[in-house]
């Protein structure tokens, strides 16, 4: 043990360190994207703008054009089209600017009606008056002082006013002031303008670089990995530019039906703030509203057009969206929120925009590469816990509720027997691999077991979804032969599977966990599995088997025993609980359920000295197995000689 401890300080250094240097990555990631941000931010607008062009680049192509003619009518069109919004937003602006003075009275009569509705205004105005004329009488000058004598000295001389005059600049300084505030605008759109061209021309070669880079002895990793986030973000982007600017344009009309001034400017800023996720239709909403409450002589404008912005962005976000973005983003909520928080903190009103693009890139490389799959998890929108793993989690945290409803939603689409198969026998697989590792004590199996018995008991008055019967056939007066055996096969097959009277009015079958309390826990769910069947059964503790407990064991009209097992036992194991067994019951079927034990031949061997034994892995096995005993077509072996006797009991 002494001889370990060198190499698990030395691991736990290695990870320290790995921990370490994976922070100060982060950090020279993100001091990079800041401080690079003049140069960034126009290179990723170019990257994410060449995958909205690159499918129009390539429809053009289909249509025999060369790849320069077709990029260069894709970039004119797209650059074209955003200069000419562009031009009328601005122009639209300095027409609401020149007007804004014709609305003031107007807005200043709203606010007083407003101020006067609510119902502590007077109060407050009576409060407001009072200490408005408070300060009117502080501030008056001291009437009863004294007038300044003759004889105290000449007048003070009133100053010169001095005014300092500016020569008119130069028609030089004029342009330059004029063109000062423009050349970031510009200089940032020649850059985007560049780079799109160049990434449409160059798309295969970027590619194959790309593929180089990322590693080329896994092609089929990153090629897999470069066609989800092409495809992802070019669907993703094609679809939002097609519903906001179908949003823009019934918000626009909409609000030059309703009578909103500069209704292009507010369809077109719709248009805009809708890429921002969750409040961006919220924002694009606000001015619209204020202009209505500034132009409208009573309220009935301001309602039209709320009512206008409360019914289209319910439509689009909550039907459209769900429609055409089929598979969704592949964000979480959260995710969605953090990245834009984030992105906006980094890049300003840009990264709003670029946020849910480049979280999206980031999720798709997360999840083809092995050292990144943290950002997968942390922002992907699968689930992050298996739903054994969330099952286990929950019962180690003693809140089976949330299990429970787990198994609810579970529940909708498939069968009880499908939750256990699926579920909840996996997560005591999970159970199980901890306690051989040591990692389970007595307290918490216990725990384990008392949350599956919580559940068992909340699903027993689960009714299964029956499955439609299907559409009858049209009789006929002359049926052919084969139609008629297989009706004569189905009664006969539904006679042999009904259940005798004695397997319902009596408990025959008994079931036993095989070591521990984990093994209990599928013993109830076998119980409960044949109780559904109407098929009477109880279940023992786990130490039933113990020799404090063995000789108590009662089993009086018992038929059938079914040691129940979570995982593999050893043959010693098995052996050692079916001499017991067959002691108590040597009449009855032992029926050994070993779930999870692929091909267990060393637990088949076991049974082999053993008449009338089964060994089944499953539970639908093991339900299809006792409802055969109880019809009586149960293939049980002939009872053996006095010599197999002796041999099973010697062993």
């Amino acid at each position: 043990m002494w001889d370990s401890l060198p190499g698990r300080r030395q691991s736990g250094f290695a990870d320290a360190g790995s921990a370490l240097t994976t922070v100060l990555m982060a950090v020279v990631v993100v001091s990079a994207l800041y401080f690079g941000r003049e140069v960034l931010v126009p290179i990723a607008l170019a990257v994410l703008m060449s995958f909205v062009l690159a499918p129009l680049v390539r429809l053009l192509q289909r249509w025999f054009l060369p790849r320069l003619v077709a990029v260069a009518i894709v970039v004119l069109v797209a650059f074209g089209a955003i200069f000419s919004l562009g031009s009328l937003m601005v122009s639209q602006v300095n027409q609401l600017a020149g007007d804004l003075p014709r609305y003031q009275s107007t807005l200043r009569e709203k606010i007083h009606s407003v101020r006067a509705a609510t119902a502590a205004t007077s109060t407050l105005e009576r409060a407001s008056e009072v200490l408005q004329d408070l300060s009117s009488e502080l501030d008056k000058p001291n009437r009863t002082a004294t007038p300044p004598l003759a004889s105290a000295g000449p007048a003070p001389a009133k100053p010169i006013p001095v005014e300092v005059r500016q020569p008119d600049p130069g028609a030089l300084q004029t342009l330059v002031a004029l063109i000062t505030p423009l050349i970031h605008p510009l200089a940032t759109t020649g850059i985007v303008v560049i780079f799109v061209i160049f990434i449409l021309m160059q798309m295969q070669d970027l590619r194959n670089r790309l593929v180089r880079l990322a590693g080329s002895q896994d092609l089929q990793r990153t090629t897999a990995a470069i066609d989800d986030a092409g495809q992802r973000l070019s669907r993703l982007f094609l679809t939002q530019l097609a519903l906001n600017a179908g949003f823009g344009v019934v918000i626009g009309t909409g609000l030059w039906v309703i009578g909103v001034p500069s209704a292009a400017l507010w369809g077109m800023l719709a248009m805009i703030l809708r890429f921002v996720p969750y409040i961006g239709a919220a924002i694009s909403a606000i001015l619209p509203l204020v202009l209505a409450a500034a132009v409208g002589p009573d309220w009935t404008l301001v309602l039209w057009t709320a009512a206008l912005f409360l019914v289209v962005e319910p439509v689009v976000g909550h039907v459209l969206e769900p429609l055409l973005y089929a598979h969704g983003t592949g964000l979480s909520p959260v995710a969605v929120i953090a990245s834009a928080t984030f992105w906006t903190w980094l890049w300003g009103p840009i990264g709003l925009i670029l946020a849910t693009p480049l979280t999206i890139c980031l999720v798709v490389l997360g999840r083809y590469v092995d050292r990144l799959k943290f950002l997968d998890v942390m922002f992907g929108d699968e689930p992050a816990l298996t739903p054994a793993e969330l099952v286990y989690q929950r019962m180690l945290a003693r809140d089976p509720v949330e299990a429970a409803e787990q198994a609810r939603n579970f529940l909708k689409q498939k069968p009880l027997l499908g939750y256990y198969d699926q579920v909840l026998v996996p997560g005591l697989r999970l159970a199980q691999a901890d306690a051989e590792r040591g990692l389970l004590d007595e307290e918490r199996t216990a725990r384990i077991r008392d949350a599956v018995a919580e559940i068992i008991d909340d699903l027993s008055t689960h009714e299964d979804k029956s499955e439609p019967p299907p559409a009858a056939e049209s009789a006929t007066d002359d049926e052919t032969p084969l139609a008629q055996i297989n009706k004569a096969e189905k009664a006969l097959n539904k006679d042999a599977t009904t259940v005798p009277e004695q397997w319902q009015t009596k408990q025959p079958v008994l079931c036993i966990p095989g070591l521990g309390l984990l093994d209990e826990a599928v013993a109830l769910m076998v119980a409960q599995l044949i109780e559904r069947e109407g098929i009477g059964a109880r279940v023992e503790q786990a130490d039933a088997l113990s020799i404090s407990r063995i000789f108590s064991l009662d089993t009086k009209d018992v038929a059938l025993v079914c040691l129940c097992y979570v995982e593999d036992a050893t043959s010693a194991q098995i052996r050692y609980a079916m001499r017991r067994l067959r002691r108590k019951a040597p009449d009855a079927y032992i029926l050994v359920t070993m779930l999870g034990a692929a091909a267990n031949i060393e637990a088949r061997e076991a049974l082999q000295g053993f008449p009338n034994t089964g060994f089944v892995e499953s539970l639908d096995e093991t339900v299809a197995q006792v409802r055969a005993a109880a019809s009586g077509q149960q293939d049980r072996a002939p009872p053996p000689d006095s010599n197999a006797l002796a041999r099973a009991a010697s062993l």
